[in-house]
């Protein structure tokens, strides 16, 4: 019989060097996730906060790091679309097509480069109103003979999810292929949500990233917030517009804009909801441009951006554009919280003599957003930018113009979520006849905003200044 003292008595043993034991697994734990996070990330603050992390609070950093600090959406991207996320099939121009001004020609070579994808000529893009939009991608979906490919963050449950769905029927009842992607966690915007709808009148649909089991935590943040449609793989429809009857109602309580695209760049768009299909279903879709090679004067092309190969090119794209500017820049989004290097390039641009005017709407559907926006402002109104908070309805619109000849449109917003988080679809424009359409809008808006100045700024409480502030601080998350 062992002795209270005998070595191989293993209770004892725990009870004695538990302490020890849990220490130097502890540090074995904290050194692994080190050499990991040196190794996989990019951001030297992000790299320091989680080093930080893993080290003062043993185990748990280490649970969180494995919970919601890796990225494993571009792993399993790859593995279920076998590579081919880089690569565009069909109609691809024999020459690329090269922009008239001599800056907006380099920015054409350096989004050429990040995104793999040609820019091309002979596209029409439309610009609509959300209500106006809502109708004619309706009246495209009954007019479908081939397919209908559909992607969206938000499908409500409410008149314009059942508007769209009965086109949708109708369309499946004709023997046309539809597909219908919708965010797993766009779809709980409405209860109960439209899969029963869907369901029941026998459209094909998918759920993207949806899973509520803890060890797939990290999908919650990384949302498709993409609205793509494509009808018979020649005529597509995109932009910031959910499906939501929001828009709908006289007057409606949310603005928007939204754009029917028709041309060769209907195939950046067509890749894009094929692969998140494919990502998601694992069934290929022809996903082939069979539209006409000219349809309008303006040459674009698709930037699909997200948390896995797509990762910064969307930024750079935005850091790059304003970088080109030299005489103004645009800028109209609900949600603005840029990163330090495009605060910096905003500033440097004004400095250079650019003028910059950013609109932003007054009432916001996310206040700590809202907040987090008021706390950077002072810094750009003070070198220049001009600011302005539109009023009425929450306007949810995008858009980017430079010098009145590019333009950028699509699901992105200025914010942390869009710029790493968030699988975004914009298209780049270059065209003076769409950028002074886009301007207009610009200008309708603008013209019963509050313009932000020093003045009004300086009446801001100490109260209100800290409640910005610390949501700034949550910058990284919103």
């Amino acid at each position: 019989m062992l002795s209270a003292t005998d070595p191989l008595d293993l209770p004892f043993l725990w009870e004695q060097y538990w302490p020890g034991l849990l220490a130097v697994l502890g540090v074995l734990l904290a050194t692994g996730t080190t050499i990991h996070i040196v190794l996989h990330k990019r951001e030297s603050r992000a790299a320091a906060a989680w080093t930080g992390l893993v080290w003062l609070v043993p185990f748990v950093g280490f649970v969180l790091y494995l919970m919601i600090g890796v990225n494993r959406i571009r792993r399993r991207a790859r593995q279920l679309t076998g590579g081919r996320l880089d690569i565009v099939s069909g109609w691809r121009p024999a020459a690329e097509p090269q922009p008239p001004q001599g800056n907006m020609q380099s920015l054409a070579g350096l989004v050429a480069r990040l995104t793999g994808l040609p820019l091309t000529a002979g596209n029409d893009v439309r610009v609509l109103q959300a209500n106006e939009a809502l109708t004619a991608m309706i009246e495209a979906i009954h007019g479908a003979r081939e397919s209908v490919y559909l992607c969206t963050y938000i499908f409500g449950n409410d008149e314009a999810g059942r508007r769209m769905v009965a086109a949708l029927q109708a369309a499946c009842e004709r023997g046309v292929r539809v597909r219908v992607l919708v965010d797993g966690m766009g779809l709980l915007y409405s209860f109960p949500t439209i899969r029963r709808r869907l369901q029941d009148a026998g459209i094909p649909h998918g759920r993207f990233l949806y899973s509520l089991a803890p060890w797939r935590m990290p999908y919650l943040n990384m949302r498709n917030h993409r609205k793509i449609l494509v009808v018979d793989r020649c005529l597509g429809f995109t932009g910031g517009m959910n499906l939501r009857a929001g828009y709908l109602t006289k007057p409606p309580i949310v603005h928007d804009l939204h754009f029917a695209v028709s041309g060769p760049a209907v195939g950046h768009l067509l890749h894009s909801v094929a692969t998140d299909w494919h990502f998601t279903t694992g069934e290929l879709l022809d996903d082939a441009y069979r539209g006409p090679a000219v349809q309008g004067a303006v040459m674009a092309r698709g930037i699909s951006a997200g948390p896995d190969a797509d990762f910064e090119k969307r930024r750079l794209t935005l850091l790059a554009a304003i970088g080109s500017a030299e005489q103004e820049i645009r800028i109209m989004t609900p949600y603005f919280v840029p990163d330090q290097s495009i605060q910096m390039a905003l500033q440097l641009a004004c400095l250079r003599g650019v003028r910059v005017r950013i609109l932003l709407p007054q009432q916001n559907n996310l206040r700590v957003v809202h907040w987090a926006s008021l706390h950077i402002l002072p810094w750009l109104v003070s070198r220049g930018c001009e600011v302005s908070l539109s009023s009425g309805a929450f306007d949810h619109g995008k858009l980017m113009t430079v010098d009145g000849c590019w333009s950028m449109i699509g699901s992105g917003n200025w914010d942390a979520r869009s710029l790493r988080l968030n699988f975004e679809f914009d298209m780049e424009c270059y065209g003076e006849g769409l950028a002074a359409q886009l301007n207009h809008c610009f200008d309708m808006r603008e013209v019963h905003a509050l313009r932000l100045d020093s003045s009004l700024i300086s009446e801001w409480s100490a109260l209100r200044r800290v409640r910005y502030a610390l949501a700034h601080i949550l910058e990284p998350y919103l």
